[in-house]
């Protein structure tokens, strides 16, 4: 499969908060992001936003780093923020359920490298470089699946 790319650069959390929560109204159950980039480089912020944008109700939205894994119940389906930092063998995906959510739930995962051979084929990974100067960052998507296209079209429009 031939790789798509795409670029946002953003200038500020906020920005990066305003594009989460447009990539987050394009997803739906079945769809997983990996969420890349070092300590610091805004995976979580970016994280906290798309789900904040989802929720029928405004809730705390912790940082799954000590959990694992966090869940949130969308009007459509439920969504799976996976901070996998902490994981130690590719077997602890299977007994945290994450193979099951990859099918039927929206799935975000920082520190992706962790899942190994597990990897969802059909992921958008988000990669987020550290900071360029003050508070800008560089985002790039990059993808396999066709459905993704229209997606980050719509993101960055």
């Amino acid at each position: 499969m031939t790789k798509s790319r795409a670029a946002f650069t953003s200038h500020s959390p906020d920005e990066t908060a305003q594009l989460a929560r447009r990539v987050g109204a394009q997803l739906g159950a079945g769809d997983t992001l990996l969420l890349e980039g070092g300590i610091g480089a805004g995976k979580s912020h970016f994280a906290r936003a798309l789900i904040l944008s989802r929720l029928a109700e405004a809730e705390d939205v912790p940082s799954p780093t000590f959990t694992l894994v966090q869940t949130y119940d969308l009007p459509d389906c439920e969504l799976w923020h996976a901070d996998l930092y902490r994981l130690g063998d590719p077997d602890q995906i299977v007994e945290l359920g994450l193979l099951d959510a990859f099918q039927a739930a929206i799935c975000l995962i920082e520190w992706p490298d962790r899942l190994a051979e597990l990897t969802p084929e059909t992921a958008l990974t988000v990669r987020f470089d550290d900071m360029l100067q003050n508070d800008t960052r560089q985002i790039e998507f990059t993808w396999t699946a066709p459905h993704w296209t229209s997606c980050v079209k719509e993101a960055l429009a």
